[in-house]
């Protein structure tokens, strides 16, 4: 499954442009259309979002993968990340004041995408992208034919109870500034940079054309998240957790979850998988970090295996 392909490169296939937000505010995105010459024509279309400090092109092996199978591919950056500009003066703060900032951009976008790019049309969300997306079905902000979630964002590998995590975010909040770093390096509290590609893959070529590609775009790289967005993350989280709101959801959704990531709570995806009506779960063990998409290929083929069954059940291919 796995082809070659150059990750340091963008294809003459892909084109990447802004889209204005409701405010004007630009939005970077990329959108490759599937191949004129494919063979089944048009699969559907695929929205892809990336997650806290993530860019799309440390996807674009993935999304290339999708294009190939006829799918027309679209991914964005988050508001005041990657190339779409910062929430703080400090360019590495990864700061927000509320995820409705990015809820309501996705909704828009979802509006406008939907309105031109053939169907049916698909959702798919990384880590913190997981979150959202699933916060907006949720709240019936998008309505697409499937949902796919990777590693989704919906709990903190901590011993540090909920409530607790929430109450302490709070409190810095309030006695600083929130958009002050909440911790040095890294993507989590006491994590070493040197030890963070630990934390995302097994690949070391994957994590290096991260790294690469930061040094090629400099505005991609973000570094740790601001006590402001710890407080509204816990805060979002708990919105999730509102009894009834997932059970709501009517749309298809597929989980995918390592036992041992080290950022984001596998439990807390196996509570949200058994509260949605329409739920696939598939969990990894030792074989797999956090960014399952990037994983070394026998992981990364299955998690594509995976998504490719998944979709051809629940968004199948327009008859005719």
């Amino acid at each position: 499954m796995t082809m070659a392909f150059d990750r340091r490169g963008i294809p003459s296939a892909a084109h990447e442009t802004t889209w204005a937000a409701r405010d004007g505010h630009p939005i970077r995105r990329i959108d490759w259309p599937m191949p004129a010459s494919h063979p089944d024509g048009v699969r559907g279309s695929l929205l892809f979002l990336p997650g806290r400090a993530d860019f799309y092109e440390k996807y674009l092996e993935t999304l290339a993968y999708w294009a190939d199978q006829g799918w027309h591919v679209t991914a964005a950056d988050w508001r005041g990340q990657a190339g779409s500009g910062r929430f703080s003066p400090n360019p590495m703060a990864g700061h927000v004041t509320d995820f409705s900032i990015w809820i309501d951009d996705l909704a828009a976008l979802w509006g406008e995408w939907t309105a031109t790019a053939p169907g049916p049309h698909v959702l798919v969300g990384h880590s913190m992208g997981g979150h959202l997306v699933l916060r907006a079905l949720a709240e019936r902000m998008v309505d697409p034919a499937a949902v796919v979630l990777s590693a989704p964002m919906l709990g903190f590998v901590t011993p540090i109870p909920r409530f607790v995590q929430h109450a302490v975010a709070r409190l810095m909040c309030h006695i600083g500034d929130p958009s002050r770093l909440a911790w040095k390096t890294s993507e989590k509290p006491g994590e070493k940079l040197a030890t963070r590609a630990a934390l995302l893959t097994h690949d070391v070529e994957r994590y290096a054309d991260e790294l690469w590609w930061k040094q090629a775009r400099p505005e991609l790289a973000m570094g740790p998240a601001t006590w402001g967005w710890v407080e509204r993350a816990a805060q979002s989280v708990a919105v999730l957790n509102q009894p009834g709101l997932l059970e709501a959801v009517t749309a298809p959704v597929l989980l995918l979850a390592a036992r041992h990531d080290r950022l984001v709570a596998c439990k807390a995806i196996e509570r949200a998988s058994s509260r949605l009506p329409h739920a696939e779960l598939h969990v990894w063990g030792t074989e797999a970090r956090h960014e399952l998409l990037r994983e070394v290929d026998p992981v990364r083929d299955r998690v594509l295996k995976i998504i490719d069954d998944f979709l051809d059940r629940s968004a199948p291919p327009p008859q005719g």
